[in-house]
């Protein structure tokens, strides 16, 4: 009887390689693939999502993406097992992908986990205890298999019980990735443009931005943090920010993020980069919006600027003096 494994696939190298080397022992494979507002991964296409495509396609295997709900936005705002450097909340993080990955089982049809990990790789959640608390909390005690470094740990259901033989699978351990690099060769794996993956959340300068977000929001959703990666980012109000972007491909993006109750700004009189005001707005805090947007522009100090406040059906302009230099912004910027 074949024996079927669920991989989590991220498209990065490692997860790649612990694919490759089931399938190799002739195991079948599906893969499972979570997408996320926080992800730095830049593939050709869209980032990890893509490259796990790409990967599962290449391999000849189904993949199921799925998304990273608001219940994950709120395991960030409060992780049970702390943060890492910035605001990421590694450990809680796997313990949820897993137990995801064990409620998609019976529908799969899998019979046990496998992951990319690296004993030691990761200074948060690749430590041998927290591996272990991450296994056990995700319910998978016995059934997540780590081929990568397999050989470090006590031998798993799949192994025992011969699924998968254990004299195939590897003891890489440590955070260089030259044994990955050197397997993939020999594996001939190619055509992985994001081997070490890659989250915003770990990025110290990002966390303000995510804070504000959490600190200003009565509801979460998924759209505010996806909108994080695009532009300049400024707090006006309690409910009103900013976004002004930093170039065509922002300005595009920007227009077309642009909901109902919220205001695309530009200014008129010369080039000018696209703005959107989100949450509440009135007459103060879109002339305050549209003198950030005017210190992105050519337009004067002190002269008299016309800007376009364009809304889901509704249109006006405002007269405005530009005043605003880096030191009146700044108190703003977040």
């Amino acid at each position: 009887m074949q024996r079927k494994a669920l991989a989590l696939l991220s498209g990065g190298l490692d997860s790649t390689l612990a694919v490759k080397v089931l399938l190799d022992q002739g195991i079948a494979v599906e893969a499972l693939n979570f997408t996320s507002p926080f992800c730095t991964c830049t593939g050709k296409n869209a980032g990890c999502k893509s490259e796990a495509v790409r990967v599962a396609q290449e391999f000849n295997i189904p993949i199921k993406v799925m998304n990273k709900g608001v219940e994950y936005l709120e395991i960030i705002r409060n992780p049970r097992h702390g943060y890492g450097k910035g605001m990421n909340p590694c450990v809680d993080c796997r313990i949820y992908l897993l137990k995801k990955a064990k409620e998609y089982m019976a529908e799969s049809g899998a019979d046990f986990v496998i992951t990319g990990e690296v004993l030691g790789q990761r200074p948060m959640s690749q430590r041998r205890d927290t591996l272990r608390v991450i296994e056990r909390e995700s319910g998978l005690e016995g059934l997540l298999l780590r081929p990568l470094s397999a050989k470090h740990f006590n031998p798993t259901i799949p192994e025992r019980e011969g699924w998968v033989d254990r004299e195939k699978l590897l003891a890489i351990s440590g955070r260089s990735r030259k044994e990955q690099m050197d397997l993939a060769a020999e594996l001939d794996v190619k055509n992985y443009p994001c081997p070490a993956g890659g989250c915003l959340l770990t990025e110290v300068s990002f966390v303000p931005k995510i804070r504000d977000v959490f600190d200003h929001s009565d509801a979460l959703n998924l759209r505010d943090f996806r909108m994080l990666k695009v532009g300049r980012h400024f707090r006006i109000g309690p409910r009103t920010k900013v976004i002004v972007g930093r170039d065509e491909a922002e300005n595009g993006v920007l227009e077309r993020s642009v909901e109902a109750g919220e205001a695309a700004i530009r200014w008129l009189d010369g080039p000018s980069p696209t703005g959107i005001v989100t949450g509440a707005l009135d007459d103060e805090l879109l002339m305050t919006a549209a003198r950030i947007l005017l210190r992105y522009t050519r337009a004067e100090a002190g002269a008299s600027c016309t800007v376009k406040v364009e809304g889901k059906g509704d249109e006006r302009h405002l007269s405005v003096v530009h005043a605003f230099d880096d030191q009146l912004i700044e108190p703003f910027r977040i």
